[in-house]
C-alpha cells in the first residue's frame, strides 16, 4: 500500500487597503524593511501598491501575515515606532500562540511616565515580562544584555511606588562576596559599594531622572545595597530587585528569596551566559529557575536576542557567541574558526 501524501494547502490571495497613509508609511518603514521582515518570517509573498498590500501563499501563512499586519498597523496608529526585529518577533509569537494579542503586547504595557515619555515594552517578550511582574510576586528574568531586564523591572518598581502599592524599593546586586572585599576599597561604606551598584543607579536615573532619584533615596523610598547586606532582614511592603543574579551562589539566592515579607514582590534578573563566579554550575540563578519554574506564584521569563534593544550589532554578537558555545557543548574544538576575510 502506497503512503498517502498529505493534501497541499490551498493557495490564498488577500488584498488589504489601509486608509491612514501616514500610519501605513510608518509601518512599512524605510525601504519597506518591516514588510520584508514580515514576508520572510511568515513565508508569504507581498506586493505593495500605494496604500494597498496583496499577500499570497499557503492559507495558514497568509492568515498569519494578515493578522500580524493588521495588528501592527493599529499599534503604529497609536504612535508606536516599530522596526524589523520587532516585526519578526511578533510573527513568531503570533504563530506560536493563536490567542496572542498584538495590540496588548505593545500598547497596554505602560508602567511609568517620565514627562511626556511613556516606558512601554518594545517586543512581545518584554510585554510578557511586564505582564508577569503584574501577576506574580516573584519573577525571574533571564536573558542576554540589552533585553531590558533591569530597566523594565525598575520602571515597574517605580510605578508600584507611585501608586502606593508598596512603600519602598530595594535594589541589590551580588557586588561583593559576603562583604569581605569592601575593606580594600577607599572611602566610607557608601563610597565602597557605589562602583559595584552603578548599573542600578543608571537604570534608576533613566527611569525617573537624577533629581527625582536623589529625592527618593534621601527620603528612604529607595534603598540600594549589596546582596551581602540582605541577610537577616525581612522585607515588608517592598518591591525588591536583585540584579546580576547569575553571580549569586545557591546559598545567597536562597537567602535572598526567603527575605520577602508581607505585601512584597521580587524581580530577579540575570544573564546565565555571563557567570563570573568560579563554580558556574552552582549559580544561584541557574538552580533557582530550574527548581522553582513550576511553582505557583513564581514566573520565569526567558528573553532572547530578539528582545535586545541596543545597537543592531549586539544581536549579531550574541548570536555568534551562542553558535560558538553550542559547538563547545557538543565537544567540538573550542578554538574559534579562522576568519576567511583575509584568505
Amino acid at each position: 500500500m502506497k503512503a498517502m501524501k498529505p493534501p497541499e494547502e490551498k493557495h490564498t490571495v488577500i488584498t488589504i487597503d489601509f486608509q491612514d497613509s501616514d500610519a501605513f508609511m510608518a509601518l512599512a518603514s524605510a525601504q519597506d524593511e518591516n514588510f520584508k521582515a514580515l514576508q520572510k518570517q511568515a513565508n508569504v509573498q507581498m506586493r505593495v501598491r500605494g496604500n494597498q498590500v496583496t499577500i499570497q501563499g499557503a492559507k495558514t501563512q497568509v492568515d498569519l501575515a494578515v493578522r500580524v499586519l493588521q495588528g501592527l498597523y493599529k499599534v503604529v496608529q497609536a504612535g508606536r515606532h516599530l522596526g524589523p526585529n520587532q516585526v519578526t518577533q511578533t510573527v513568531i509569537e503570533a504563530e506560536k500562540h493563536p490567542d496572542f494579542s498584538i495590540e496588548k503586547a505593545f500598547l497596554q504595557g505602560i508602567v511609568v511616565r517620565k514627562g511626556n515619555f511613556a516606558i512601554t515594552p518594545r517586543t512581545p517578550g518584554q510585554s510578557a515580562y511586564l505582564e508577569a511582574m503584574r501577576t506574580h510576586d516573584i519573577v525571574f528574568a533571564v536573558g542576554p544584555a540589552g533585553t531590558g531586564k533591569t530597566f523594565l523591572a525598575m520602571a515597574a518598581a517605580i510605578n508600584a511606588l507611585m501608586e502606593k502599592a508598596v512603600k519602598r524599593i530595594i535594589l541589590s546586586r551580588p557586588a561583593v562576596e559576603a562583604g569581605e572585599r569592601l575593606g580594600f576599597l577607599p572611602g566610607d561604606m557608601q563610597e565602597k559599594v557605589d562602583p559595584y551598584l552603578r548599573p542600578l543607579y543608571d537604570a534608576l536615573h533613566d527611569t525617573v531622572g537624577v533629581d527625582k532619584a536623589m529625592e527618593l533615596m534621601q527620603n528612604g523610598s529607595i534603598e540600594v545595597a549589596p546582596l551581602a547586606f540582605m541577610r537577616g532582614r525581612t522585607l515588608n511592603n517592598a518591591f525588591v530587585i536583585l540584579d546580576e543574579a547569575q553571580n549569586t551562589s545557591i546559598e545567597q539566592m536562597k537567602m535572598f528569596l526567603t527575605r520577602l515579607g508581607y505585601n512584597s514582590r521580587a524581580v530577579i534578573t540575570g544573564d546565565i551566559t555571563q557567570i563570573d563566579i568560579p563554580e558556574k554550575g552552582r549559580s544561584g540563578l541557574v538552580i533557582a529557575t530550574r527548581i522553582l519554574e513550576d511553582t505557583e506564584g513564581i514566573a520565569v521569563c526567558r528573553l532572547t536576542k530578539r528582545d535586545v534593544i541596543r545597537h543592531p550589532l549586539v544581536q549579531k554578537v550574541i548570536a555568534a557567541y551562542e553558535k560558538y558555545e553550542a559547538a563547545q557543548a557538543k565537544g567540538k574544538d573550542a578554538e574559534p574558526p579562522e576568519s576567511t576575510k583575509d584568505r
